[in-house]
């Protein structure tokens, strides 16, 4: 067994500067401080205080500085080749000091000072830990877990428990501190796998929590099954990625006077809003250290003319608990241009993605979820785009979302605890945000060819029309009807589309029978149809929550790769994070004989499980009148009068009515809110009243959609073209409303926005929200009498027609 040699620190080493401290400790080393700085330089360059381009431009340059220094004008005339390696020598070691002196600790250079003396002639590699993980260099650590890695079961066993501490080290010093994240990644995750981290991160931090979700979720199915279950470790993958360090925000608002943008968090939000396009214009104007933007065009050159997705990574963001979806922003680059246009457009979306953490939104989830106070850093995380390039247009063949729980059935027969999946064709934006016009294909995984829409006319409207794609030749990411992209010639068009025969839609069975005239819709019927598809990704699901030990949420895309005689898919994970799920969901039973008269309203269908119990505010959204509104101005001044309302009642207890989809892009579909507006809410409605035929689309799966369950907030459907739905649209036209009391200023638009306040207008009444989601998939909205000491002014309820209200 090896010994190590112990440090002579016998003789006080005194100055009054680290540099002069590493000076002098080093010079007690003659022969070996040579090693010792080469050491001491490897930690600066893969921390990424510097790179190593930089340095020796640096010590180049100061190299000259001091030649002119000493009188030498004609450097390379009047300095011979060997005096001149001898002078860069000496600088190199100076500067070496110096960097290390003022950005790491001198016990960080007593563990390089062992390392070096144990690897002195004498010394074998050894299984016993004689150093302290928490301060040791992170090459010593890799060095000594890859030891531990290469023992034999027996012997691995007795040192198992120093290996999980090096490990232990390592993720909380490139990934995650986050206590829940580390219990699962220390048993998935090898030394090799951290190191792969390691060498494809750029500048120092962490790499953030949408990177570490990717990497610990592939590693996780790499598992060989302990049980019976499928072994789909050959069929999933992750993006070739690269991983911008938390660190290098840092440096970024530094050398570009932004620090003070910092505080931003903690100014009042009309400030925020106000102020944040004058913050991006900043950032866009900022620069990057030489150092970084060298890592970035290796990037490039290994990434090639393949388009690149700039995805934020912050050390927030996929946490248990708080996913952060789409509070900060990502932004695809096409790379089709010269290297100097790609690496402009990478810098860009790298500015955009830094002055994303002071959006509105971004600031207002944190004060509401208690996480204000955390200092924000944020990663990036840059990934090449899987995909196929078809004709002139480049991306995936399936893209979407998945859940390893299904909060909402449409059938009694699906099982909850199965999974979902939301799916388009193409890139995958169209699966997780809210778009007009446009439905991505709906799939429970227990019952996959079980559809919402029962008719051949409601699975064509309910269809996905449009296609997120980059375009190669202008070199931009576009959005473009399906019809102008989709050919026979697709290699994929079977498992995608089925043809429309106006009256039903017909399968493709061969593309040999079909013409160029021929119409299809995308119903995705042959993919879901497929064993090997629905395996997969159950597979997948299954064993993330599994591995995770709560249910899990993913963003992924699907190759179909041909196959004799059937096609193989292979599972590309973008992204992995804890599932929200409401708290402590109890079993709910709806009441029984409840006066008709006191029925504001009932649903059936996709209902979420829980209560919400003496609200007293309702406020209301009329569909029918807010069609006839003839300007988007209004609209827009709409939504943030609800803005305004939800932070007057923080505090009172209220819901929201309103038409179709809350927070829609398109002014026609419903009204523009977004978390910022309506977060104080307890239940948002969404009344599927028809228009042109058509009902609105529900929000399930969105990032919408996610903030609602992280802050407790139900979603509930109304969709009033089924039965077992129902709206009692007489009480609604005569309640009178309060909203020129509560904000005068928005008295213009009574026409369009109710506020009742319910124990006023029905002398003492509160309404009660129950929504069973386990059982029959039933809601009911009704007046109770209220239980709270509600301030009644007299007035005549006759007028309400509802004469049993006393």
């Amino acid at each position: 067994m090896s010994h190590s040699v112990p440090i002579n620190n016998s003789r006080p080493i005194r100055s009054i500067t680290p540099t002069i401290d590493i000076y002098i400790k080093l010079a007690q080393y003659p022969t070996l401080a040579h090693e010792i700085r080469v050491r001491m330089r490897d930690e600066l360059f893969q921390r990424g205080i510097i790179e190593e381009e930089a340095f020796n431009a640096e010590v180049k340059e100061k190299a000259l500085e001091s030649q002119r220094r000493e009188g030498l004008y004609d450097p390379f005339g009047q300095e011979q080749a060997h005096i001149w390696q001898k002078r860069k020598d000496r600088i190199r070691d100076f500067q070496t000091d110096a960097y290390f002196g003022n950005n790491l600790s001198i016990s960080l250079l007593d563990g390089i000072v062992e390392e070096v003396l144990n690897s002195q002639p004498g010394h074998s590699d050894s299984i016993e830990l004689n150093f302290n993980p928490e301060i040791a260099p992170w090459e010593m650590l890799f060095r000594q877990g890859e030891i531990y890695e290469k023992l034999p079961p027996d012997q691995l066993a007795k040192v198992n428990h120093h290996l999980l501490e090096i490990k232990v080290v390592l993720i909380k010093g490139m990934i995650s501190d986050q206590l829940r994240f580390i219990a699962v990644a220390k048993h998935v995750l090898s030394i090799d796998d951290l190191r792969r981290i390691y060498r494809r991160r750029i500048g120092g931090g962490k790499i953030g929590g949408k990177s570490a979700g990717m990497v610990l979720a592939w590693k996780i199915l790499q598992q060989t099954p302990i049980d019976d279950s499928l072994d789909i470790s050959d069929f999933v993958e992750i993006p070739d990625s690269y991983f911008l360090g938390s660190e290098v925000i840092y440096e970024f608002r530094l050398m570009n006077n932004l620090e003070h943008y910092m505080n931003q968090k903690y100014r009042p939000l009309d400030e925020i809003r106000k102020d944040h396009p004058k913050i991006e214009e900043e950032h866009l104007a900022g620069s990057f250290p030489a150092h970084i933007i060298y890592r970035l065009n290796l990037m490039l050159d290994e990434f090639g003319d393949d388009p690149i997705i700039v995805r934020s990574s912050s050390l927030l963001e996929d946490n248990f608990g708080f996913s952060f979806a789409g509070k900060y922003n990502s932004y695809f680059c096409p790379n089709q241009g010269t290297r100097e246009e790609n690496l402009e457009d990478l810098l860009d979306a790298i500015r955009r993605v830094y002055a994303s953490t002071i959006n509105p939104d971004a600031i207002l989830y944190r004060q509401h979820h208690g996480l204000i106070d955390y200092d924000e850093r944020m990663a990036v995380l840059l990934q090449r785009v899987r995909g196929k390039r078809y004709g002139r247009y480049f991306f995936p063949t399936i893209a979407g979302v998945g859940f390893s729980r299904n909060p909402f059935r449409w059938h009694p027969k699906i099982d909850r605890d199965v999974g979902f999946l939301r799916i388009v064709w193409g890139i995958g934006t169209r699966a997780v945000d809210r778009v007009a016009n446009d439905y991505p294909r709906m799939i429970s995984l227990s019952h996959p060819q079980l559809r919402p829409e029962s008719t051949p006319a409601a699975q064509r409207q309910y269809a996905q029309w449009f296609v997120d794609l980059v375009d190669l030749e202008t070199n931009e990411f576009a959005t473009l009807p399906i019809e102008k992209v989709l050919g026979i010639d697709y290699p994929g068009l079977r498992y995608i589309a089925s043809q429309d025969k106006g009256d039903y839609l017909q399968r493709i069975l061969s593309v040999g029978g079909l013409n160029r005239d021929d119409r299809f819709v995308l119903t995705f019927e042959a993919l879901v149809r497929d064993r090997k598809f629905v395996s997969l990704m159950r597979t997948a699901l299954a064993n993330l929550e599994k591995g995770y030990k709560t249910p899990v949420d993913i963003e992924f895309t699907v190759e179909v790769m041909p196959g004799r005689p059937y096609p193989e898919f292979k599972l590309h994970l973008l992204q992995c994070r804890p599932l929200s799920q409401r708290k402590n969901e109890e079993q709910v039973t709806l009441p029984t004989n409840v006066p008709k008269q006191r029925i504001l309203f009932t649903s059936r269908g996709l209902i979420p499980n829980g209560r919400a119990t003496q609200v007293r505010y309702i406020i209301f959204v009329n569909p029918k009148t807010y069609r006839e509104i003839p300007d988007t101005t209004t609209k827009l001044e709409l939504g943030r009068a609800i803005g305004r309302l939800n932070k007057l009642l923080e505090g009172e207890s209220f819901i929201l009515i309103g038409p179709g989809r809350w927070g829609s892009t398109n002014l026609e579909l419903g009204v523009r809110v977004t978390y910022a507006d309506i977060y104080n809410t307890k239940v948002l409605i969404e009344l599927g009243v028809e228009q042109d035929g058509k009902p609105p689309e529900l929000s399930y799966g969105t990032h919408f959609f996610q903030d609602l369950v992280e802050s407790g907030i139900f979603s509930l459907p109304i969709p009033l073209h089924l039965e077992g739905a129902s709206f009692n649209w007489r009480f609604f036209r005569l309640a009178p409303s309060c909203l020129s009391t509560l904000l005068p200023e928005d008295e213009n638009l009574t026409d369009y926005l109710q506020v009742i306040d319910l124990p006023q207008v029905t002398n003492g009444y509160r309404l009660d929200v129950i929504m069973d989601g386990t059982t029959n998939d039933e809601a009911i909205g009704h007046l109770v009498e209220s239980t709270e000491n509600d301030q009644i002014v007299a007035n005549d309820q006759s007028s309400l027609g509802y004469p049993f209200i006393i």
